[in-house]
């Protein structure tokens, strides 16, 4: 089955069909986006996968075919301060509230990748490994991904000295290096960071 096909199985007993994604709850910096798309039932867009699966020159194209293609979609996002606040779990659930209520569409159904779901009034299901399955899910984490990752590029102008065009703010040793040389800045996840400080203050 296609991910496209999977999304008509659902669009048998819910014609509006929502997919939405998160991408970002694993780095130390930055805020955590999230997108909801709705296709019409006859679009297909070839190459379409989990972002995570596809280079960043694939995701940038496939970005510019799904915002044209897509009847509905919206890129949300929750900042590092909600992030400290309410946890990255809760983030990610807001960002992807923010994104579906964002659409002016009342979907049928609500695709969400993973086994949690966002607390709103639409019926929703989560979809283990969606991204990989539906087409509006993986849709949904492509732009997410690549909305973010333009994001962190503009954080690095704004913070040069810890590279995150790099490495996006994950913990990579270059990230880690940085940290250790000019310590945190604004938008650092400190709730992130607490165990690798517990950690270094613990070594001879």
């Amino acid at each position: 089955m296609t991910l496209a096909e999977f999304d008509d199985e659902y669009r048998k007993k819910y014609p509006i069909v929502c997919g939405a994604d998160e991408a970002g709850r694993g780095p130390l910096a930055g805020a955590v986006f999230a997108a909801a798309v709705i296709f019409a039932p006859d679009t297909v867009i070839e190459g379409i996968n989990d972002s995570k699966k596809l280079t960043a020159k694939k995701r940038e194209k496939l970005f510019e075919e799904i915002t044209e293609k897509a009847e509905y979609f919206s890129i949300q996002r929750a900042e590092v301060e909600e992030i400290e606040k309410i946890n990255i779990l809760q983030s990610a659930m807001l960002a992807m509230k923010r994104a579906v209520e964002d659409i002016d569409c009342a979907s049928d159904i609500v695709l969400i990748d993973g086994n949690k779901v966002p607390e709103f009034a639409y019926r929703t299901e989560p979809i283990v490994k969606g991204d990989g399955k539906s087409q509006s899910i993986a849709a949904a984490s492509i732009l997410a991904k690549v909305a973010r990752d333009k994001y962190m590029e503009e954080m690095a102008e704004k913070y040069p000295q810890y590279q995150f065009e790099k490495h996006k703010g994950y913990g990579t040793r270059l990230h880690y290096e940085m940290l250790d040389k000019f310590g945190p800045c604004e938008i650092h996840r400190l709730s992130f960071l607490k165990k690798y400080y517990e950690r270094k203050n613990q070594l001879p």
